[in-house]
């Protein structure tokens, strides 16, 4: 089956449980939104995932393959990681970085072929960077970089991509344009699984959301149920205000709540 499962993950980091027994899934051909508060567990959720923390117990099957089974340059072609704030610490040309994103495709010392560059030239005009060639990537302001990091992550056509807070530090033009990029993969069967704050954009571009809180699942289904008053009120401390506009639903959060 193509999906992603997250099968029963716990994860403890420095005697703190960080995660408890979460069960989910992100199937090829949607957008699964993790949201909470801070410090409710959905970057960990997503390292956990890829590998880059020990979890305590559980495990991670991505199209009937158990994670840990894969060696590390087939989980790279399966699975592609947007990280938040990414640092950048050596002088890159933005091309470059970008290219780094078909090193999973490569044999030791093979050259770019005609058709990686295809790749590479198509993933920098989604994200809107190719006027960034030949500029040092340490010279890019923060929304820049991470479209650039962005295209990186598309290089590599991985069929399921992990995002933490891509449209972090993106104005609003750029952050719609992400949200548009990460649904329009979705028709070309890849899954994503993306952590986000902003509530309104995910209730617009998830096909669902979970939602966690201090480690543990609160639930999982579509934004309509997980973004109800009920679970705003408990999780977040917030009231919203809805409306719709040419069949969008919009959510703007207007009013801190006592949590219970």
């Amino acid at each position: 089956m193509n999906e992603l499962k997250i099968d029963n993950i716990s994860l403890d980091l420095g005697g703190a449980v960080i995660l408890k027994d979460i069960l989910a899934t992100v199937k090829r051909g949607e957008i699964v939104g993790l949201i909470g508060p801070n410090g409710a567990g959905k970057s960990s959720l997503l390292r956990s995932i890829l590998g880059l923390v020990t979890i305590k117990k559980g495990s991670v099957i991505i199209d009937g393959d158990n994670v840990e089974e894969l060696s590390l340059k087939e989980r790279a072609r399966k699975m592609a990681y947007a990280a938040q704030g990414s640092p950048v610490h050596w002088p890159l040309q933005v091309e470059h970085i970008v290219e780094l994103g078909r090193i999973p495709h490569l044999n030791p010392w093979q050259k770019l072929t005609k058709d990686d560059h295809e790749v590479i030239t198509q993933a920098m005009e989604r994200t809107d960077c190719t006027h960034l060639i030949g500029r040092s990537i340490t010279t890019l302001s923060g929304g820049e970089r991470a479209r650039v990091l962005l295209a990186r992550v598309l290089a590599t056509n991985a069929p399921y991509i992990m995002a933490d807070e891509p449209v972090a530090s993106l104005d609003p033009a750029h952050q719609l344009q992400v949200m548009e990029i990460l649904k329009a993969l979705t028709s070309s069967n890849c899954g994503v699984m993306v952590v986000m704050h902003d509530l309104s954009l995910a209730l617009r571009y998830c096909d669902r959301l979970i939602l966690l809180d201090k480690g543990i699942m609160i639930g999982q289904d579509t934004p309509d149920k997980i973004l109800e008053d009920e679970n705003l009120t408990e999780v977040f401390g917030i009231s919203a205000t809805r409306w719709s506009d040419n069949g969008e639903k919009f959510l703007i959060p207007h009013h801190i709540n006592q949590r219970t």
